[in-house]
């Protein structure tokens, strides 16, 4: 028991160098209310309340960093001040994806539902905030949000990924987005699409495991879409339940089609690619 209480012991000794998740958490969800009223729990009606909120966030990570300097290199203070001077371009491409999800979804009666209801829009948001931070060199601290709206929504987008304007995630759950994924512009995707990797060799790491999707793209439901080489060309839309592992030209359409059970030839459902480049 000593040899356990020691390891106990040893364990909590060192955690105090790690962040801990509900001050991580704490500081997404206060970002999230800053740029977006609607996740607040006070409304800042006037500027410089705004003003004094991006100052005191501002030093939450700045002490967040400085108390955890195992996890980016170079200055703790500058890398805050450098995430709130993108801030705004941030806001920019958030208030594009909720366009982009109200645009999409004959359902959504106004930008304000999307907003506060549509999980998809948290996770895109916790994944723009994090992304930011992950491209400062910051380590860890964007998985931790990430994983944070993971829990909530179940949408799992690594903070690596490169995802561009106008993203529209609709009916968000079961959603697998890689690190190395690169996603373009006015994409749209559907529930249970993974963008995945053929290899979970621990040393491919440092390589482009998961595929490109290139702009105005939309993947249906239950799609899976894996490795690095994999490319889905422009203007292609990919139909639900569909697994591919080979690049797509662009305007494709890719569809399964099933051929029903024939007993006299002991045939099984047999699935078609149809691609119409």
């Amino acid at each position: 028991m000593s040899t356990f209480t020691q390891k106990l012991s040893k364990s909590h000794k060192a955690c105090p160098e790690c962040p801990s998740p509900k001050v991580i958490h704490t500081f997404f969800e206060n970002i999230l209310g800053l740029l977006f009223p609607d996740f607040a729990p006070e409304l800042l009606k006037e500027e410089d309340q705004i003003v004094e909120k991006i100052e005191e966030l501002k030093h939450m990570l700045s002490r967040i960093l400085i108390r955890n300097k195992h996890l980016y290199s170079g200055d703790g203070v500058e890398i805050a001040n450098t995430f709130f001077e993108g801030l705004e371009g941030i806001y920019d491409l958030l208030n594009q994806d909720v366009q982009a999800i109200f645009d999409g979804d004959p359902a959504a009666k106004s930008k304000t539902e999307v907003i506060r209801c549509y999980p998809g829009f948290y996770a895109v948001a916790a994944y723009r905030i994090a992304h930011s931070l992950h491209v400062l060199g910051v380590t860890l601290i964007p998985r931790m949000i990430t994983e944070f709206s993971h829990s909530r929504t179940g949408v799992d987008i690594h903070p690596g990924a490169k995802i561009g304007e106008r993203f529209c995630i609709d009916h968000a759950t079961g959603i697998v987005i890689g690190e190395t994924s690169v996603i373009g512009d006015c994409v749209k995707i559907y529930q249970g699409v993974t963008l995945g990797a053929l290899s979970v060799d621990k040393e491919d790491a440092d390589k482009k495991r998961h595929p490109t999707i290139e702009d105005y793209v939309v993947i249906y439901a239950g799609a899976t879409i894996l490795g690095g080489d994999t490319v889905i060309g422009h203007h292609s839309i990919i139909g639900g339940n569909v697994w591919i592992t080979k690049s797509v030209p662009p305007h494709s359409k890719i569809y399964y089609q099933t051929k029903m059970y024939n007993p006299s030839s002991n045939e099984t459902d047999t699935y078609i690619i149809k691609s119409e480049g």
